[in-house]
Parts: C-alpha cells; structure tokens; sequence
C-alpha cells in the first residue's frame, strides 16, 4: 500500500452529540464538502455506539438528532475520512466497522445489520489495507482495544449476524424475504456446501427479522438497505412479535451461538435451541431457522431413545418419527440450511426425508455456491472431494497460491509445523478419524493416540473444544469439529482407511472404527463407507488457511502422496559443498547415528560425510561432529529430532554428563543396536592393577516412563567406547 494511503486518513477528536454543535461538525472538512465518509457515534458510560457512513453527512448526522432513540442515547461523535474515500470504499468500510466493533466487545451497536452485502469496486485490496490502519488509529485513539487477529479468531465473530454477506448469499436473503412476506406456510431449503456460509446466513437472518423497525423512518437507512427494511416491515406487520427461533442439533455448536447471541444487542441465548425444545412453546413458532438440518436425527443410536419416543407420541408418531417432523409440527415456516455431504452418523435422518421435503409444491429451493470459508474457494472443495470419491483420474498434485494444502510423512514434523502457524495464527488443531478408543474419557491419565513416538489424548471437553484450553495438545474428533472455522487443520486418516490400489478403492475396516454410535445398526458396508469418508471430507474443509495430513496405511498414504504436495523440510542446518569444506575450520562432519557402521571410530576427513556450518558463535574445533537425536528418552534436555552438536571425549571423569556411546551389547529401541544417548553414571573398582568399571548405567532423562536405564557390566564393557560428550543442542 502506498504512504499517501496511510497519510490521508482522518479520525477526528470526538465533537459534543447534539443539535448545538452542528455548527462545528459542519465546519469538519469532510463534512463541509460533503465527501463520502464514516462516523462514528458513542456513549462511553454506557458503551453503547452507532456507526454510519454518508455524503451528506450534515444532513444525516441531524436525522439521527431528530431520532430520539439515538439523541437521548449518544453524546459523542467522531468523523472518518480521507481523500482517498468513495461511495463504495465508505460503504465498504462502515460494514467492516460494524463487523468488527460488533465482535471486539467495548461497545454494544444499536445498528441493524440490513445492507451488510461485501460489493467488489476498484481497488477493493487497497482499502482493506486503509482498514487496517484505521483500526490502528482507533486503537491509538483507545476507542478499541483488541487486534483484528484476536477478534477474527472469536466465536463472536466467526458467528456474528453483523457478517458482510456475499452477494450469492444476499440474493437468497431476498429470496427468503420475499417468500415470508407474500407465501403462507413456507419451507425454505438452502442447500450449500461446506464453507458457503449456512451459519452466517441463518444468524444474519434471525438477527434481521428480530430488529424492529416499524417506527423507524426511511431516512435512518441508505439505498442498499431499503430494499430489505421494506421486507422486514412487512413480515412484522404479518407477524406481530413473531415467535423467531434458531434450532441446532449439535451440541457443541449450539452452545457456542447461545454464547453469541448473548452478546447481540436484540438477540437472546433463548432463541437457539435444540429440536426437542420446540415442544416448550404453547404456540407454534412464526419461524424455526434449522441450521446443520443434516444433523437432524431419528430414533436410532442415541443416547436418549426414551425421550425421543415420548416428542413422537405428542404428535402422534411412531418410532419412525424424527426430527424433522417435530419442526415442521411445531412452526409455521421453516428455514433449513442443508448439505448433505456432512451427514456423519447413522442418527442423522436419511436423505430420503428432505427428499420429499423437496418434492413438496410448497418448498422454495435455494442454493449458495460462493466459498466463504476456505481460502482455496471452490476448487479446493472440488480436489478434496474427487480425491475422497477418486474422480482423480489425472495424477496431478494440488496447487495454490491461495492455500497451503501439505502431506507429511511425520507426524511429528506435522504437529511441528503446526505449532508454528498456531504461534502466528491461532485457532490451529489436530483432527482425526474415530480410530482409537477414547480411553481418557473415563480414565484422565490414559493415552488414546500414539503415533511417531508421540502420544495424545482425544479432546478433554466435548463443549466448544475448539477453543478450550488445551486443545492445541489434544486431538478433536468430527463431533467437536463440525461446524467450526479453524486456520489450519491437521488430519490424521486413521487405520479405519485404506486404499486398494489394485482395486483402485478406499476400503474401511469397521474393526478399527471405534465410533461406537457411529456405526451401530449399520448393514450395508457401503454405508459405514460413505459416513467415514463424509467425516474426512468435513474435517478437511475446516481449515480456512490450510490442511496438513497423514495417513497412518502406507497404501493410503501412497496413494493421497500421489495428489497432495509433499512437505519437505527445511535442513535445520546449512551443508556445505564439499569441494568447499575446511575441516573444522568452515564445517564439522553430520553423522548419522542409525546408519553409522563404524564411521565414528576415527572421524577422518572425507566426502562421504556431509559437512555443515556451525552456528556463527560456536567455532569448530578438532573432533567436533553434529548428530540427529532421535526419541524421547532424552526429552527433558534434548527434543525428538534435534540436532546436537558433540565433541570427542577427552578423557577425566564422565560422571553425570550426556555422551552418545557405541557398544554391541546395547539395544536402543529409538537408535537400534549399538548406540545409544544417555547420562552416564559408573561405578569403579579398585584392582592391583588400579581401577576398573564395574558397571556402567546409561540413564534416560525423559517425561516418558517406559524408557529405562541401560546396564552394562563385566564382558559388556570391554567393546564399550564413548564416541563423544554432549554440548548443546543447535537445531
């Protein structure tokens, strides 16, 4: 972005909210010419603020005077502007204002959020960086608090109805609209992949129809929003305090928006709510918005089949009543936001269902196709599902400059890179298939997952896991995932899948498929298929920046190798040519201990090493050589996978240091035979020839209590040789 970007904005010092200073808010530069600007109205007491934008900001600024709702409200008011503004720009900004003030929290907005529609305009990339420095300005001028990072990653935002809608998914807002205020007894159905926005637009909706308006003037409003007040006018004149609620079968996620909709101005915790709560109304509802409708469930593979069986007969239905049935007995229009596609467990309704739904004269069918989430659009979308469904007859590798899509051969180096992007981004977690039993759920000190010498447990909180604590250490199932946002995802395709590649199928063995509810009852092998790879497909559109992924089946691992880029991992330390090596003077030798043969015996120069550079504070010296520690029996001071730099052994007492020692009488399960890395202790005797080892213990010093002390003693000792004592750990 350019500086004279940066220079020319303008937040101006807060003037006095009433009609006796207009005569000064006039004399505002931008006001005065009547640019296109944005500003921002507050009452610090009682933290509750407006924001809008104008061109005529004079003659808007007294409307809101003229309102008493705002006049006995407000007190303050400050001026945004810039030369660099136009209509588009300031609309554009004012919903990003809103958007994000809404979600930072200092301030509850007495906005509506009718016309919040993201429209693309010249340069739109330039004013998302004005944006920013703004929001810096705001900050400085301690109108907010928070970074735009922090607020991003909150649910409240995530899930905010003051979301900017695309214009796909406004058109169906005005479809929608339309179809309450002119039909009887509608049922909506949008249909939208994972990452169109189904939660956003349900929120945005509830939020819409819950403002009330109907003595608000005309004036208070700009173009792009009339068309909408019209709409919601006219549904609230149908539907006099209309009985609005948001249901959510998913538990995790529907508490997650009562959080929210607790911190809207004009929502309540109340208004969402699961489907069996729909029997608590007296009335029928005027509008159930159904958000995840394919989480739906039937009377199969639940936990509370009782009541279940009792919703069913107060309307008069058998065990092959469900869910669905209960919302469309219960209101008099419906809303569901489907996709099919997630479907993950046999509780959910069969398609068959919604089928009907329909096939209904009276349903109004919609779709959203723009992808909101993922950063990869709808290309992505389409690679992971030809990839799950091998449609992939090409063998081309995914690639994107929009998304970071990775296969790693290591766990360990996964979790790693991973931890990199949750330091810079946040909202990062390990996501696996049900393939382990959930040991610590019963048992808070048990490991459910060992893979790569590394081990975890499953999520400790089935609630809003995703922003628990320590969910970075832990590893989410589909259960605590659906229907979350994340940065990035790790996931683990666990032993239930496989890929034939002479059959040039996935293959599932139900064996290893630990979901107990998740395939109880199920017949048809194809089924429990299509669950498990519905469940993968899910967790892999989480990810809003990126996807990193394993496969513990060598076939499977293969063959997504084939079609996912591969990560390579940077040296940890720079090689130096050979032909440009001066023995410790430029480079020490890179010895491999796995693989070792003898090579350590005299470290003589030659290429058959590789040399590398030496961090530029530690000089090389004679006898110095860099090795790879693998394991974790050493964890408490040298990491898995570290590279350590050790230094010949020089004689004098080696008592309590760390060596890497070479004997054949030693079996290391982390480095094979005849090397290990310990702290080593002995223990002399004295002969008439002098002293002599009697024992020597190589000890671990590892968290991980499996590792044991070696013991080497008598006949053991005589090929016993000390290679070289650590020094430090340089990667």
């Amino acid at each position: 972005m350019s500086m004279s970007f940066e220079l020319s904005i303008d937040v101006s010092e807060p003037y006095d909210f009433n009609k006796q200073s207009l005569s000064k808010i006039q004399q505002n530069p931008w006001v005065k010419n009547q640019w296109p600007l944005v500003y921002f109205i507050q009452n610090d007491a009682i933290a509750e603020a407006y924001v809008g934008e104008s061109t005529n900001a004079y003659n808007r600024i007294s409307n809101h005077l003229a309102n008493p709702a705002k006049a006995s409200v407000f007190n303050k008011i400050s001026i945004i502007g810039s030369d660099k503004f136009n209509k588009s720009a300031t609309l554009d900004i004012e919903s990003n204002l809103i958007q994000y003030i809404a979600a930072e929290g200092t301030y509850k907005l007495q906005n509506g959020n009718s016309g919040l529609v993201n429209h693309n305009y010249y340069q739109q990339d330039l004013y998302k960086d004005l944006f920013k420095e703004i929001w810096k300005k705001l900050i400085d001028k301690k109108v907010v608090s928070k970074s735009l990072k922090e607020i991003e990653n909150s649910e409240l935002f995530k899930y905010s109805p003051y979301k900017s809608l695309n214009e796909d998914q406004y058109h169906s807002v005005l479809e929608i609209l339309e179809a309450l205020t002119q039909n009887n007894n509608n049922s909506i159905f949008v249909r939208g992949s994972a990452g169109t926005g189904k939660t956003v637009v349900a929120t945005y909706l509830l939020k819409l129809l819950a403002t009330n308006i109907l003595n608000t003037g005309v004036e208070e409003f700009n173009d792009d929003e009339l068309r909408e007040v019209n709409y919601i006018r006219n549904f609230q004149l149908k539907y006099p305090n209309a009985k609005i609620g948001l249901v959510v079968a998913m538990t995790s996620l529907r508490e997650s928006l009562q959080q929210v909709f607790k911190q809207v101005p004009g929502l309540k915790s109340s208004m969402v709510f699961s489907p069996s709560e729909t029997f608590k109304s007296k009335e029928k509802y005027d509008l159930l918005i159904v958000d995840e409708a394919h989480r739906l469930r039937q009377y199969k593979n639940i936990s509370w089949m009782g009541a279940f069986r009792q919703n069913n007969q107060k309307l008069g239905l058998g065990d092959s009543g469900n869910e669905l049935d209960w919302i469309m007995a219960n209101s008099r229009n419906q809303i569901f936001f489907y996709d099919e596609a997630q479907s993950v467990k046999p509780s959910d309704i069969a398609g068959i269902h919604f089928t009907r739904l329909l096939g209904a004269p009276n349903t109004i069918k919609l779709q959203l196709n723009s992808q909101m989430r993922v950063q990869g659009g709808e290309n992505y979308i389409k690679f992971i599902d030809d990839l799950l469904s091998l449609n992939r007859r090409e063998e081309t590798v995914y690639s994107s400059s929009n998304y970071d899509l990775l296969y790693f051969d290591s766990l360990a180096d996964l979790y790693s890179e991973l931890g990199k992007k949750e330091q810079h981004y946040e909202l990062c977690r390990m996501v696996a298939g049900y393939s382990w039993p959930w040991r610590s759920k019963n048992d808070k000190t048990a490991i459910d997952i060992e893979i790569d010498n590394i081990s975890f447990q499953w999520n400790q909180t089935d609630k809003d896991w995703v922003n628990s604590p320590n969910a970075f250490k832990e590893i989410g199932c589909i259960h605590t995932t659906q229907g979350y946002d994340l940065n990035y995802t790790g996931v683990i395709f666990g032993k239930e899948i496989d890929y034939n590649k002479d059959t040039d199928q996935i293959e599932i063995n139900p064996k290893q498929y630990f979901d107990i509810n998740g395939k109880k009852g199920i017949d048809s092998p194809a089924d429990l298929k299509s669950y498990i790879i519905n469940i993968y497909k899910t967790i892999l559109y989480r990810g809003i920046k990126g996807s990193f992924v394993y496969a513990c089946n060598p076939n499977l691992a293969a063959y997504l190798k084939k079609h996912i880029p591969l990560f390579e991992k940077e040296p940890a330390l720079r090689i130096i040519p050979f032909n440009k090596v001066k023995p410790y003077v430029n480079a020490v030798p890179l010895l491999d201990i796995t693989a070792a043969a003898g090579n350590f015996s005299d470290l003589q120069i030659h290429s058959d090493f590789e040399w590398v550079e030496l961090p530029f504070n530690i000089s090389p010296q004679e006898g110095c050589f860099v090795c790879k520690v693998i394991g974790e029996s050493m964890n408490k001071r040298i990491p898995n996978g570290a590279y350590c730099l050790f230094r010949k052994d020089g004689g004098g007492s080696r008592e309590g240091k760390i060596v890497l020692v070479q004997s054949t009488a030693i079996q290391d399960a982390d480095f094979g035979s005849g090397y290990t890395v310990k702290q080593y202790h002995s223990k002399k005797i004295i002969t008439d020839e002098g002293w002599q080892h009697s024992t020597i213990h190589l000890e671990p010093l590892s968290d991980d209590l499996s590792y044991h002390t070696i013991e080497l003693v008598s006949d053991e000792l005589t090929d016993f040789k000390v290679v070289g004592v650590f020094d430090r750990v340089l990667a």
